[in-house]
């Protein structure tokens, strides 16, 4: 095996990405300040051929001091995992069957003996939204139920909750309801599919107004800063997909005592890289597929989560041995 790791990186394809604020890209030149290869390559580029996962892939360098023509690829390649690589699985959700599906490839990727973040299985087990229930000192109340007399009880029980889909992202789907509201039911009728499917209610926690935190863990430890989504007017999501604005902020003590309470269970689950939403004092997410936020931190405050993150990941490939 190399002394020096193969870094693959399986992500959307290159084309679609913001070069100014996606995360993946931080890893990339954080690999490439490093003096590693890295390879692209996509979700659907993996295949299974007498029992060994291939893929096409490229070879990728990027250069984000420019505006435009600011990645170059190489020819297209078999590429055949194996011990030397470390393999950077970076698709974003949604998590539908397509996604388990490559979960599969990935951990048969480990067999074959690479290296892969985050843990195939925890992507699996670890809904972004379920897996807070683990943890229930560090959240808010929390009812997750597909019947309506259920979560009309939570909702009658706290007045002012938010509704949401276990499986949605970029604050698609979140409503604020209270007992009252006229379109409660429709509301609830909807998302559960008229009982059919589970969803999460909390208690609405004010402080969202400013703004819902993404705190960045490596290997369990906290990234001294944060991106705080401060919610547009009269919204109540912070997500940057919805018009919140991003601010970049030191931790507070509740911060990291949430982060010191989970990062036992995160390394003991292969979580390498992970995203926490935290709302005022309340943990409300989980984030393990595909964390974003690092770059808004680099950008202002000087850092390099990427090559952090790389060089944390080295440091558990060849502690392997």
């Amino acid at each position: 095996m190399s002394n020096q790791p193969r870094i693959i990186i399986i992500m959307d394809p290159i084309h679609t990405v913001n070069p100014v604020k996606d995360t993946t890209l931080g890893m990339i030149a954080g690999a490439m300040d490093r003096g590693l290869e890295v390879i692209y390559t996509l979700p659907e580029s993996l295949y299974l051929k007498n029992q060994r996962v291939l893929t096409e892939g490229q070879t990728i360098t990027i250069d984000l001091t420019q505006s435009e023509n600011w990645y170059t690829l190489g020819e297209p390649q078999t590429i055949e995992f194996g011990p030397s690589d470390i393999v950077l699985q970076r698709k974003d959700p949604p998590f539908n069957m397509h996604y388990i599906h490559t979960t599969y490839l990935l951990e048969l990727m480990e067999a074959q003996g690479a290296f892969v973040c985050n843990n195939p299985r925890s992507l699996r087990d670890c809904n972004e939204k379920m897996f807070t229930a683990w943890f229930p000192e560090f959240t808010p109340p929390t009812l997750v139920s597909s019947q309506a007399k259920h979560i009309k009880a939570f909702i009658k029980e706290h007045h002012d909750t938010i509704v949401k889909p276990l499986d949605g992202m970029g604050g698609a789907s979140i409503f604020r309801v209270t007992e009252t509201d006229p379109n409660l039911n429709v509301i609830l009728e909807t998302l559960t599919e008229h009982e059919q499917t589970s969803i999460m209610i909390q208690r609405y926690v004010p402080e969202i107004n400013k703004g819902d935190k993404r705190v960045i863990l490596i290997n369990g430890e906290p990234v001294p800063y944060l991106l705080a989504r401060i919610p547009a007017e009269n919204e109540t999501r912070g997500n940057l997909a919805v018009g919140a604005k991003g601010v970049v902020q030191e931790l507070s003590e509740r911060d990291y005592e949430i982060c010191r309470g989970l990062a036992p269970e995160l390394k003991k689950r292969g979580l390498y890289f992970v995203g926490l939403d935290i709302i005022g004092d309340y943990l409300t997410e989980i984030n393990v597929t595909s964390p974003t936020g690092i770059r808004q931190i680099d950008q202002e405050k000087g850092t390099f989560i990427g090559r952090d993150l790389i060089d944390a990941l080295v440091e558990n490939w060849k502690a392997r041995d």
